[in-house]
């Protein structure tokens, strides 16, 4: 059983090795292929930044390198024989030898490069399955970009971009629940990118579609009374969720013509989740904002 507070194995490819399986699972195993060994220990927080860093990377490799993690505080001595005197501290096996190595939590960036100084490129095998998906997404293929987006989720659950797609996947073929569901299992994944955050936009907005009435009978009401913003709000709203990206933006920016200030610049607001949701070089963002600027600033 994993000690408590170890860095989470990443399948086959990664192992926690003790000072008696070291020499099988370090030192065989780099007669077939590189071996990687983190020394790290309990108490050590640029160790916990550091080994999913290093899992990751392996994992990308696509078994050209394997990683070794070893807790110093319960196996003090192959890092004694090895001359280690602070943690974190990386060395690689190669043919049963330390070929290289570094010292400190190094950025990922840094980390990929010391690994290729190895074993050469490393694959992207989960940023192709992502990139596959993304433009068949934006061909309108969702059934095909579920395939790939959960294919990438399924070789590394925690990577955003995978998860995200998936939910911004479903959400376009009305597959609500399915999505919410997607998001709360990524509830507790640290998102730096953005990439959770537009696809929780996304759903919000396609539930906010389910609400508002059928374009007839808001363009009704908008003909009635051109100055129902309501109804030109919930217009915006249903054409955005049936994929109608200029006819939703101009909708919102003629309430802002006529009343920018409305219910606290709502139609503005909404422009700009549009925005956020859509992604901000898509042709349908840099024309409605083309069209906004104008608006706010001749």
């Amino acid at each position: 059983m994993p000690e408590q507070n170890a860095p989470n194995n990443a399948g086959n490819l990664v192992a926690e090795v003790t000072s008696a399986t070291f020499r099988v699972d370090v030192i065989a195993q780099s007669a077939r292929q590189p071996v990687l060994v983190d020394f790290w220990a309990p108490w050590c927080e640029p160790c916990k930044q550091l080994t999913p860093i290093l899992e990751k990377i392996v994992k990308a490799a696509g078994g050209k390198i394997r990683l070794a993690t070893m807790n110093i505080e319960k196996y003090p001595e192959i890092a004694g024989q090895l001359g280690i005197q602070s943690i974190p501290a990386v060395i690689a096996f190669q043919k049963g030898q330390p070929a290289d190595g570094f010292m400190g939590a190094l950025p990922e960036s840094q980390v990929r490069s010391f690994l290729e100084r190895l074993i050469g490129p490393i694959g992207g095998e989960l940023e192709e399955l992502v990139e596959a998906a993304e433009a068949a997404l934006a061909e309108g293929d969702e059934g095909r970009a579920i395939k790939l987006f959960a294919d990438a989720h399924a070789l590394e659950p925690s990577d955003v971009k995978a998860l995200a797609g998936l939910a911004r996947s479903l959400v376009a073929i009305k597959d609500l629940d399915g999505a919410e569901k997607t998001l709360a299992d990524a509830s507790t994944i640290k998102d730096n990118s953005g990439a959770l955050a537009a696809a929780h936009s996304a759903l919000d907005l396609a539930r906010q579609a389910e609400k508002v009435g059928d374009f007839a009978e808001l363009g009704r009401l908008i003909a009635a009374d051109p100055r129902n913003y309501q109804a030109r709000f919930d217009l915006a709203l249903a054409l955005n969720g049936a994929g109608k990206r200029d006819e939703a933006a101009d909708s919102l920016i003629e309430i802002i013509r006529l009343d920018r200030a409305w219910n606290d610049e709502a139609a503005r607001k909404q422009l700009l989740q549009f925005f956020e949701v859509w992604g901000h070089m898509e042709p349908e963002t840099i024309a409605a904002r083309r069209k906004l600027s104008v608006l706010l600033f001749s």
